[in-house]
């Protein structure tokens, strides 16, 4: 069975809460022995032994608490970023789009296209036969410039690459 991204954080966690009752156990058991032995408890291996994995027991619970954290809030970080470059994409595609002057059909099946549908499942998805969807296709290329699918799709992978540079050549220095 393999864990899914929505999983992750939560085994983690319910590995932290095990983590931690048994460190407290621990730590518990650690405190009524030292009690029990006064002083003279840190002259015994075993009690010394003792303490030192319930320190370092603690000190893996704190430690994956703060990795957890920072786990969660590298993940937004990176939804945020995810959301941002598909919102640039969808930007790129629709002024591309107006530029070309695309026909509302000539639309749906470009996206389709972008998405890496063929050109039967295009025609099955939009109840139309294959030779419409064919038509479009030249239109759309025709309108693009370009000869087919290959240097279509580079068109809006070509402008999103180069979205990180026009905006760094954005900043002042």
């Amino acid at each position: 069975m393999t864990l899914n991204s929505s999983t992750r954080p939560v085994s983690l966690l319910v590995l932290i809460v095990a983590q931690t009752l048994c460190a407290a156990f621990f730590l518990w058991d650690v405190g009524v022995d030292g009690f029990d032995l006064g002083l003279t408890a840190f002259l015994s291996s075993h009690f010394v032994i003792e303490l030192l994995a319930v320190l370092a027991l603690i000190a893996g619970v704190v430690f994956e608490i703060r990795y957890l954290f920072a786990l969660l809030r590298r993940k937004a970080h990176l939804e945020e970023q995810l959301g941002l470059a598909a919102g640039a994409f969808h930007d790129i595609v629709e002024a591309r789009f107006e530029t070309w002057a695309l026909t509302p059909s000539e639309r749906d099946v470009a996206h389709f296209t972008l998405k890496g549908f063929g050109i039967a499942e295009i025609a099955e998805l939009r109840g139309t036969a294959e030779g419409t969807v064919k038509a479009h296709l030249n239109g759309i290329y025709r309108k693009a410039g370009v000869t087919g699918r290959g240097p279509f799709v580079s068109l809006f992978i070509e402008d999103l690459m180069a979205l990180p540079q026009a905006d760094a050549a954005a900043l002042p220095t």
